[in-house]
């Protein structure tokens, strides 16, 4: 089941906060604690009434700065300076710090008050493709046909699954009365029946402004009604006329605009107001800095009850169009219309469909973006120590202070402190040295017992004490000893050196876990619309089938460990049963030795890149397959392909490749390639901190 649902709309004034609030009322019904959640507001000062009137009147234990991230300019100046990760990243922290303490929660799209259209939709859909959230879409009818309400249900449908975001409902607002029947025959006729479909028909009690919207959009001074605010306009007119004339253009809930000097108007209206022989008046407001003169001040006085009477600078003509721009919201304080508002939901929408749908929706998939803040989130939860042999690169001591700043992990860096010291001030970099642990490794108060240490474990390879001593000096060996004997729990190194020169110690005395033959690597690779699992791509020049098959197990059991469901595709050059050759019959073996070890997981081979990622060419060359054209952990054949593979696919989709992670060893130890990016080394520690949680858990 999804814990969250994503309302939005593709245009302003769709009415969205109907089904907003809607759904809250329905969920509370449900589930004990629900949140919500607007990540960006269009509100630049003061708080969003939207959001006010959700947590009040439901009274949510929201607080008000936990349920949005953004203001709208926020975000236009973030997308200026080219931070949309930035963007994501923060909505996605916020959204976490929700979902931890609520069963669920109602998150709602942007309100396109500004003139990107087109950036607001693109934003939502990340924002809910993100959240991995199902989203219910709200399409306005107002002055629209029913080919075009239809139409941009449609479209808006088309839209939001092309860029892989479920489309749970569909909502056709505020629809002409005389079109409701046709536009629910159509929809239901076009529309997929997975797909809730409701229509609301336009009602003046909802889309129609009170008298505090009218004081509020004008700003002008309340002189009487306070208590009389929520009243409804319906319609207004302009006191222009003589009383006659003027009392024959009254109707229901009407408001009034005149200028203040017009004390025959005033007086006629009140009136006009208490006479059973004219309808209600919703309230007057009074243009040109005109106030009534005093007798009609003191006549006002004098009524128990008075309809809103507000006064402004502006002329009557300049009034007027504001008024007739106003677009009603509904407010905290207006219990009629949100009650209207629920009951409108609860007429129009099937919840218990809806309901259903809630409950069998399961979210699939993982983004990059939900990828990098799960494993951060993880890694944060239990601190691990790790130590980074090479002190002197800049792009380790840059990764060290983002590392850092953010209370990830515990560090131990490798060299000499006055000698990193003066690296850091000549590339400006905000390490503080005081809280780190740095070791010069031939100076270390361990060094003789490392040195011991790794006599007593090697002098059966012809290691002796002076070989010991020389080795230990290597920064290699001693992160590795640090590890080896629990000073650290784990090591990332291979900025500056060789994969063989990283893991050679690792071999020699750390070791492989039992059952384990092989020492494999996998990468993570953050695609644009998810993340899969690439292995082997680091260590194994040409397995046999049996390590290709430990190297799928062991792949596909880290997927999982990173929450990533393994979906595990054995890659050749052919798919099935359509080739032949040596190589074809190793992946073959590979995946009947997977299937017999792991009968409970899905894995599919010999297949093609292809067949294995696009869900076309899966379907049309392996129909039926549980994995083809869905894989999530893809094992190559070889190192020549993995290793080619993966580069190839960083480079041209802009793929953000976290890795290599080493795979089998008895504890981590994890090796960076030599090209890597300070973005590399920050997510290969933080994959490394998660592993040494493991194997913490595994010891004995």
């Amino acid at each position: 089941m999804s814990k969250t649902i994503f309302v939005t709309s593709t245009e302003p004034y769709s009415g969205k906060a109907i089904v907003a609030i809607g759904l809250v009322n329905m969920l509370l019904g449900k589930a004990r604690k629900i949140g919500f959640f607007k990540p960006v507001i269009t509100q630049r000062e003061g708080r969003d009434a939207h959001i006010d009137t959700i947590l009040s009147h439901f009274e949510l234990p929201v607080a008000y700065e936990d349920s949005f991230a953004y203001t709208g300019n926020d975000v236009l100046q973030h997308m200026d300076k080219g931070n949309t990760g930035e963007i994501l990243d923060t909505i996605i922290r916020k959204y976490k710090n929700l979902e931890e303490q609520y069963d669920f929660i109602v998150a709602e799209g942007t309100d396109y008050a500004g003139e990107g259209v087109a950036f607001e939709f693109e934003l939502n859909a990340q924002i809910a493709k993100n959240l991995l959230a199902p989203v219910i879409v709200v399409v306005s009818g107002e002055n629209k046909s029913t080919a075009q309400v239809v139409n941009g249900a449609i479209t808006a449908i088309r839209n939001f699954s092309e860029r892989e975001v479920q489309v749970l409902g569909i909502v056709a607002n505020k629809v002409s009365p005389g079109q409701v029947k046709e536009v629910k025959e159509l929809l239901a006729n076009q529309v997929s029946p997975d797909i809730v479909q409701a229509v609301v028909p336009w009602d003046k009690s909802l889309q129609n402004p009170s008298m505090r919207e009218v004081h509020e959009k004008l700003g002008g001074r309340l002189l009487f009604g306070t208590d009389q605010l929520n009243n409804r306009v319906d319609h207004f007119v302009t006191g222009a006329m003589q009383v006659p004339n003027f009392l024959n253009y009254l109707k229901d809930n009407v408001l009034i605009v005149t200028p203040g000097d017009r004390g025959d108007i005033i007086i006629s209206a009140l009136q006009a107001n208490l006479s059973k022989n004219y309808p209600k008046v919703a309230g007057i407001v009074l243009t040109a800095g005109y106030q009534p003169d005093e007798p009609i001040i003191r006549l006002i006085d004098g009524l128990e009850t008075v309809f809103p009477i507000i006064t402004v600078d502006n002329g009557t003509f300049e009034t007027s169009n504001k008024v007739g721009a106003i677009r009603s919201k509904i407010n905290a304080g207006d219990m009629q219309k949100i009650q209207l508002a629920v009951e409108t939901f609860n007429r129009n929408v099937d919840i218990a469909e809806l309901d259903k749908r809630i409950i069998t929706y399961q979210a699939s998939g993982m983004t990059p973006r939900m990828f990098q803040y799960q494993i951060t989130s993880w890694a944060k939860s239990r601190k691990k120590h790790i130590v980074l042999p090479e002190g002197y690169d800049e792009r380790i001591l840059k990764a060290s202070a983002r590392l850092i700043s953010q209370d990830i992990v515990d560090l131990t860096i490798l060299g000499d402190r006055e000698k990193i010291a003066g690296i850091l001030s000549r590339a400006n970099i905000s390490l503080d040295l005081d809280k780190v642990t740095v070791i010069d490794p031939a100076y270390s108060d361990r060094y003789e017992e490392y040195v011991n240490t790794l006599y007593e474990l090697r002098k059966n390879k012809n290691v002796n004490l002076e070989m010991a001593r020389d080795m230990m000096t290597d920064v290699s060996y001693f992160g590795t000893m640090m590890v080896y004997k629990g000073h650290a729990d784990g090591m990332v190194s291979g900025a500056v050196h060789t994969t063989q020169h990283t893991i050679r110690p690792a071999l020699q005395f750390v070791k492989t876990k039992p059952g384990i033959s092989v020492v494999s690597s996998v990468f993570f690779m953050c695609l644009p619309d998810r993340v899969s699992v690439f292995g082997d791509c680091a260590v194994n020049p040409n397995p046999t089938a049996e390590q290709l098959a430990e190297i799928a197990i062991s792949s596909a059991e880290s997927s999982q460990r990173f929450g990533i469901e393994p979906r595990v595709a054995m890659l050749s050059y052919s798919s099935g049963t359509s080739g032949e050759g040596e190589e074809v019959e190793k992946v073959r073996r590979a995946t009947e030795i997977v299937k017999s070890k792991r009968p409970g997981l899905k894995v599919e081979g010999p297949i093609q890149y292809d067949a294995a990622v696009d869900p076309v060419v899966g379907s049309s060359k392996m129909p039926g397959s549980e994995v083809a054209g869905q894989a999530s952990v893809l094992i190559f054949p070889d190192l020549n392909t993995g290793n080619n593979t993966y580069k190839a696919v960083q480079r041209e989709t802009g793929a953000l490749a976290i890795g290599p992670m080493l795979q089998g060893l008895n504890k981590p130890v994890n090796d960076l390639s030599r090209g890597c990016t300070v973005d590399d080394v920050f997510n290969t520690v933080i994959i490394t901190a998660i592993q040494c949680q493991d194997s913490a858990e595994a010891a004995p």
